[in-house]
């Protein structure tokens, strides 16, 4: 094997011959540091004899070359990819309906329950139904949503959406509720925005009821006219869920939805 090693030479001291009448003089030359290239014979003995410094080096550098990672991966965290690829969003799945599309909450499933005209599309929480979504679409004479008037007059002409009162017997006036009333709802929010051309109207509604069910439901509408047709969809939570995680599940079902 072919090595180049270093010597450090150290030069005799070189004495010369001295009489009786001469003091000795010592010639003492500087060290050099000599370095040359020879060939080694690697002894062997039950194997080859490899340096354990030779060794280390080798498996220093091998896990050096191993570790060796891009400077997209040298951040900490999963965004840097360092526990490996991102993950995707599973919290959702998207649905393609006729003439609409939307994203549903993965934990969700299909629900055979029809409860209003022109109903196409219920999914509902595993765990609790109160949490669902309801996509409707209706023949209509209107050529937009704006026909219907404002976004608060549109929701009085689908106000079934809400729920109908069922109990018409006479009650106190009470927790909130007027004399002989069981059912309230409150527009929290209203607005419209415009999706590749067309004009949306999206409502935000808190409902309650006497008997005190989920503290009431949120539920936030979006609705949209197109070819002849009103597309409606619904999305709702109790009220106790919605300040648990539920609300972000509603809000991004409703806003994904758009008609195709």
């Amino acid at each position: 094997m072919a090595s180049t090693q270093c010597f450090l030479h150290h030069h005799a001291l070189t004495t010369p011959a001295r009489s009786s009448s001469q003091r000795p003089i010592i010639n003492i030359k500087p060290n050099q540091l000599v370095c040359k290239a020879q060939k080694q014979a690697i002894q062997e003995d039950d194997g080859s004899l490899v340096s354990r410094r030779l060794a280390l080096t080798v498996l220093i550098g091998s896990a050096a070359v191993a570790s060796k990672v891009s400077p997209a991966d040298a951040a900490y965290g999963e965004a840097a990819n360092v526990f490996g690829k991102p993950k995707t969003n599973t919290d959702f799945v998207p649905y393609n309906g006729d003439g609409f599309k939307l994203s549903i909450p993965s934990k969700w499933n299909p629900s055979k329950e029809v409860e209003y005209t022109g109903q196409v599309l219920r999914f509902e929480d595993n765990f609790d139904s109160t949490s669902n979504v309801v996509v409707t679409v209706t023949p209509t004479d209107k050529k937009s949503i704006t026909d219907f008037g404002s976004p608060e007059e549109f929701l009085s002409k689908v106000d079934y959406l809400l729920g109908k009162q069922a109990f018409f017997g006479e009650t106190n006036a009470e927790g909130g509720f007027d004399a002989n009333v069981v059912a309230t709802a409150n527009i929290l929010e209203s607005s419209t925005s415009v999706v590749d051309g067309k004009q949306y109207y999206v409502l935000s509604v808190l409902t309650r009821t006497a008997d005190g069910d989920e503290g009431g439901k949120h539920q936030i509408i979006r609705a949209t006219v197109k070819d002849g047709k009103l597309y409606i969809c619904k999305a709702q939570a109790g009220d106790k869920r919605w300040f648990k995680g539920a609300r972000r599940f509603v809000e991004n079902t409703a806003s994904s939805f758009s008609v195709a």
